[in-house]
């Protein structure tokens, strides 16, 4: 019994480092291919990049004139997708909005979402230090680039 819990405790190490192994690869690549990406695409007419390195591009102004800061709660449609166009979460696809607090998201939407004004749409290109970093989560593997439209509906 001893010898069985021992080769499974021993199992469950070695498939712990596999899978981080194969993380921090895919990770790496995936660092590699959204500086390129972000790279080509700060050259692009529209597009905009803070200091922090989040590049967003607007789609369409609103008539607010108020903006959200970092501890509001807003209420917004948005559409993410990888750099590949795998799309990995819509509330538009669910035809429902969403609101959160801005200081309970990712970095790149708290500063983001700050730029904005009610009525605003706005497409936020992320880079991975901004977003998940170098953990998988979901159908966003690790280090990837994360592109958001966003319609900002309400400051609440």
């Amino acid at each position: 019994m001893k010898i069985a819990l021992i080769i499974i405790v021993l199992a469950c190490i070695a498939y712990y480092f596999y899978n981080n192994a194969n993380n921090q690869k895919a990770a790496a690549l995936n660092h590699e291919k959204g500086s390129a990406f972000l790279a080509e695409n700060s050259k692009k007419e529209g597009i905009k990049t803070t200091a922090s390195g989040l590049q967003y591009e607007v789609l369409q102004s609103g008539d607010g004139e108020s903006q959200p800061t970092a501890s509001s709660t807003v209420r917004v449609h948005y559409h993410g997708t990888l750099i590949d166009g795998t799309v990995f979460d819509s509330s538009v696809e669910r035809d429902e909005t969403i609101s959160f607090p801005l200081n309970r998201v990712i970095p790149g939407w708290t500063e983001g979402l700050q730029l904005m004004k009610v009525g605003d749409k706005f497409r936020f290109f992320i880079p991975s230090g901004l977003g998940y970093g170098d953990r998988s989560t979901g159908k966003i593997p690790a280090g990837s680039v994360l592109i958001f439209d966003v319609e900002l509906f309400e400051i609440q």
